[in-house]
């Protein structure tokens, strides 16, 4: 009888990237969770955590997704100091329901935003989101929200 390998206690799971920039910049609705169709290199990039969703977002071409303007940190062949910064599109996978109803939201005007990337231990998932975009005064009213949430946190704190 074999025994199964059991987990290496050293080696730990990469984390999340969370794009914070996009609950800022958009009211975000509904998720959806897409696969990833990824080189070796950039599953590398995303189990190191070197991985930026600033500025992505999601186009249907042809009847496909594509992730665009993500940043994967990609070590170079040459040597092992140096890193490329990769940002080709990567081909999301998501099945027909779902492609249907994110074109019909970017038709009505919708924005398709990476909200998360989920590593976990065999797929890389993303997070995809449906968004409109803040106006500028929305966005001044999110950080006065904010402040007083967190003026209102430092007095309970200093009342006890």
């Amino acid at each position: 009888m074999t025994k199964k390998p059991t987990k290496d206690p050293k080696r730990k799971q990469p984390a999340a990237v969370i794009n914070r920039r996009a609950r800022f910049d958009y009211e975000l609705g509904q998720n959806i969770l897409a696969g990833m169709v990824l080189t070796g290199a950039k599953v590398r990039a995303v189990r190191d955590s070197r991985v930026h969703l600033k500025g992505a977002f999601v186009v249907i071409r042809n009847d496909e997704l594509w992730l665009q303007n993500a940043s994967f940190s990609v070590k170079s062949s040459g040597n092992d100091s140096d890193n490329v910064i990769d940002t080709s599109p990567v081909k999301l996978l998501v099945n027909k329901k779902e492609l249907k109803e994110l074109t019909r939201a970017r038709t009505d005007g919708y924005t398709i935003v990476p909200t998360k990337l989920l590593p976990s231990r065999r797929y890389i998932k993303v997070e995809i989101a449906i968004g409109k975009g803040k106006k500028s005064y929305d966005k001044r009213e999110t950080i006065k929200r904010r402040e007083s949430d967190r003026e209102a946190l430092r007095q309970m704190k200093g009342q006890r």
